[in-house]
């Protein structure tokens, strides 16, 4: 089936049918990469020692929301 045959397929479908389309494709571009995760999980950890560390200069609530 060609893409515009699907797309042309797809505009007749019920909004709700078209939601469960749109939901299915999105969700199938956004899986997680693992490899991704563990940096970000590693650069936090770092983040947080550097803090508990005193390395970092951290700004209040107050200053921030001010």
């Amino acid at each position: 089936m060609s893409n515009p045959r699907i797309l042309q397929d797809a505009l007749q479908l019920n909004p709700q049918e078209r939601y469960i389309v749109v939901e299915s494709l999105l969700q199938s571009l956004d899986k997680p990469d693992e490899s991704i995760d563990n940096i970000w999980a590693d650069e936090a950890q770092k983040r947080l020692q550097h803090y508990r560390d005193g390395k970092v200069k951290t700004i209040s609530f107050e200053e921030v929301f001010s």
